[in-house]
C-alpha cells in the first residue's frame, strides 16, 4: 500500500515538473518570437547601412549585402559636420540635464520632506501635467522665445530644464525621498539645521541612486530630441545629430539612405552603451516609481 503511495505521489511529481517544463517553453517562444519582431528594424538599418545606394530597394530583399559597402559609415560623416554636431548635442544633454536633476531635485524636497499648506493639492497639479501633450504648449512657448531673442540658440533647450519643467523626474525623485526616514530630518532639526542644510547635507547623499536613474532617463531622452531643435535651430551649425540626420533626406535627389542608416548606427552607439553599462538603474526608477503612490 505504502509503495503504491509513494509511486502515485512520484508519478504526479513527475506531471507537475512535465507540465512546467512545457510552460516555460511556451514562455520562451513567445519571448523569442517577441524579440526577433523587436530586431527586425534594427537589422534592416544595419542591413542598408552596408548596401550601395542602388542595392537599398532591391527586390527580392537582400538582408546580407553583397559586397559589403563599410565605407558608408566613414563616408556619412565626413560629408556633414557631424562632429559639431555631436559636440553640440553633448553640450545641450549635459547642460539641460544638470539643471534639470537639480531643479527637480529641490521641488521633490519640497513636496516629500516639508510641510506645508497646499502642498497635495499643487503635487496633484503637477502630475496632472504629464498628461498635457506637449504640442498643446509648443505655440506660446514658441512666441515666448522668440521675444526674448533666444530663436537660433541653445537656450530654449537649455532653460526650461532648470524649472523642473518635466513633472515626471519630480515624482520619481519625490518617491525616493519619501522612503528616507523622516527622524533624520528631526534630528537635524534639533541640532539646528535648516531645511536647505537638511536637503544638501542629509538627502542628497542618500540619494545617489535615484539621481542617477533621473539623470540616465533624461539625457537618454535628450539625446534622441527631434522636435524642439527642429523648432528652435535654423542654422546648421547649431543643428544637433538627431536634427542633422534630417539633412540627408533630399528634395532634389533622393534620400541617401544608405548612409543616413549608416549615420544612425553611430547615433545610436552611445545610446546602447548607456543601456548595457546603466540597465539597473533604469530597472530601479521602475520600482521607485511604482512602489509609493
Amino acid at each position: 500500500m505504502a509503495q503504491n503511495v509513494a509511486k502515485l505521489t512520484s508519478v504526479k511529481i513527475e506531471d507537475v515538473r512535465v507540465t512546467e517544463r512545457i510552460k516555460r517553453g511556451l514562455i520562451y517562444a513567445v519571448l523569442i518570437f517577441g524579440a526577433l519582431i523587436v530586431f527586425i528594424p534594427f537589422a534592416w538599418t544595419l542591413s542598408t547601412a552596408l548596401k550601395a545606394q542602388d542595392d537599398v530597394f532591391a527586390f527580392p530583399p537582400q538582408w546580407i549585402p553583397d559586397p559589403i559597402v563599410w565605407s558608408n559609415f566613414s563616408e556619412a560623416v565626413t560629408t556633414r559636420p557631424f562632429g559639431r554636431w555631436f559636440l553640440n548635442t553633448l553640450f545641450v544633454v549635459g547642460v539641460s540635464t544638470f539643471g534639470t536633476v537639480v531643479s527637480a531635485s529641490i521641488v521633490a524636497f519640497a513636496f516629500a520632506r516639508l510641510r506645508w499648506p497646499g502642498r497635495n493639492v499643487l503635487f496633484l497639479i503637477l502630475l496632472a501635467t504629464m498628461m498635457l501633450p506637449e504640442q498643446v504648449t509648443l505655440i506660446p512657448t514658441f512666441i515666448l522665445f522668440r521675444e526674448l531673442g533666444w530663436l537660433n540658440t541653445f537656450l530654449p533647450l537649455i532653460v526650461p530644464g532648470f524649472f523642473a519643467r518635466n513633472a515626471f523626474y519630480v515624482f520619481l525623485l519625490r518617491q525616493f525621498y519619501m522612503t528616507i526616514p523622516f527622524d533624520l530630518d528631526e534630528a537635524a532639526r534639533i541640532d539646528g539645521a535648516s531645511h536647505f542644510q537638511i536637503y544638501l547635507y542629509i538627502i542628497l547623499p542618500m540619494s545617489k541612486p535615484a539621481l542617477a536613474i533621473a539623470a540616465i532617463m533624461f539625457a537618454q531622452f535628450k539625446w534622441k530630441e527631434f522636435l524642439a531643435p527642429l523648432i528652435y535651430l535654423n542654422n546648421s551649425d547649431m543643428f544637433t545629430v538627431s536634427l542633422g540626420l534630417r539633412t540627408f533626406i533630399g528634395e532634389t535627389w533622393g534620400t541617401e539612405w544608405n548612409l543616413m542608416m549608416a549615420a544612425n548606427i553611430i547615433f545610436m552607439i552611445p545610446l546602447i552603451l548607456v543601456f548595457f553599462f546603466a540597465q539597473k538603474y533604469f530597472i530601479q526608477g521602475v520600482v521607485i516609481t511604482g512602489v509609493k503612490g
